[in-house]
């Protein structure tokens, strides 16, 4: 008797099913091409020209995941905007160098490839990538069986941005007396959200697919969902017109874990509770026993990016993200502290 020929698919791999998957997706990274891009996906390596469009380039790095926020989009079946959160951590990380990003890179694990999940993910991270402006280069796709649970899957990303030399944003040129302007974060953001499962849906068994704390959702699971804002092009504007002196991503470690990494020895920024529109839902996990301390040092609290100013610039600056759609507001200034490295208070 004959036995039948062992193959990948019955070890949990189905090799046609990656090469459908790449069909589908193959349009996402050709609606995301710029100048620069060589070829397209599918080869070994994706290939970009910086041409002549900079004098003395330097590439900026980065790399980021979703973390558990994917908890969301297997409980609740959506999974067209983690894409956006993926590039979007990425991107504004490597945008406080002042960078421009060029290319965008995915990494996507599952146990069992699912081609209208994974399809699902992949365009949103072309959208994203449509939103900053850079083009999506290449990624890899892998089928690990036995090794995600059913249902379950990881991202991560990398994205490369370039910077003139002489316009990297180091946090040297920060002085006492400077403003910093606040850009309002969509909500949560990326961030923080095995402290917000845990204080929403178990602490105070609030229904994933009931009402939404802040309303102006369809559910809370929408509101939770809300994907990461993407600053690269106002800010990139901001930069090119108006002398920016800093900036700071607002991810984990909240405002005084971030805000002091793009500052000088001896400052400290001082931001003044008020002074920006927190989203509710902040509130919603606050009510669940959250100390304050807590909150500032897990959560953006509705800042997801903040910029460093002088202060004569402080109303051009305004006008020039308000006409972008994205709300700001002074919400603090740099004092000279005796501290041997920066330091943020909220008061």
């Amino acid at each position: 008797m004959t036995k039948k020929p062992l193959t990948y698919a019955e070890a949990g791999v189905d090799i046609d099913r990656g090469d459908a998957f790449i069909d589908r997706i193959s349009p996402f990274g050709k609606a995301t091409h710029r100048p620069g891009v060589l070829g397209g996906i599918g080869g070994f390596g994706g290939l970009f020209s910086l041409g002549g469009r900079y004098k003395d380039p330097v590439l900026v790095s980065g790399t980021d995941g979703v973390g558990t926020k994917l908890k969301l989009a297997f409980l609740t079946g959506r999974h067209g905007t983690v894409g956006i959160d993926l590039v979007a951590m990425c991107v504004n990380d490597v945008l406080c160098s002042g960078a421009e990003p060029l290319f965008f890179l995915d990494y996507f694990a599952t146990g069992k490839l699912e081609l209208d999940v994974a399809t699902a993910v992949v365009a949103g991270i072309a959208a994203g990538c449509q939103q900053a402006g850079c083009a999506l280069l290449g990624g890899e796709t892998a089928e690990l069986p036995g090794f995600y649970a059913d249902g379950e899957y990881d991202l991560a990303g990398f994205a490369v941005a370039a910077v003139e030399r002489a316009a990297i944003l180091d946090g040297t040129q920060v002085q006492p007396g400077d403003k910093i302007i606040g850009l309002q974060s969509s909500g949560l953001h990326s961030n923080g959200f095995s402290l917000a499962r845990k204080a929403l849906l178990e602490v105070r068994g609030l229904d994933l697919f009931g009402p939404s704390v802040g309303g102006g959702h369809a559910d809370l699971a929408a509101e939770m969902l809300e994907p990461t804002r993407i600053y690269v092009k106002p800010v990139l504007e901001l930069l090119a017109q108006q002398p920016v002196r800093a900036l700071a991503h607002i991810t984990g470690g909240g405002l005084p874990g971030n805000v002091p990494r793009s500052l000088p020895a001896g400052t400290r920024a001082v931001l003044h509770r008020g002074s920006w529109q927190e989203p509710a839902i902040f509130a919603a996990i606050r009510a669940a026993g959250v100390e304050e301390l807590e909150m500032q040092r897990t959560f953006n609290l509705g800042l997801g990016m903040v910029a460093v100013v002088p202060a004569a610039h402080v109303q051009a600056s305004l006008t020039l993200l308000a006409s972008h759609g994205v709300p700001a507001t002074v919400v603090g200034e740099i004092v000279a502290a005796d501290v041997a490295e920066a330091d943020c208070i909220v008061v």
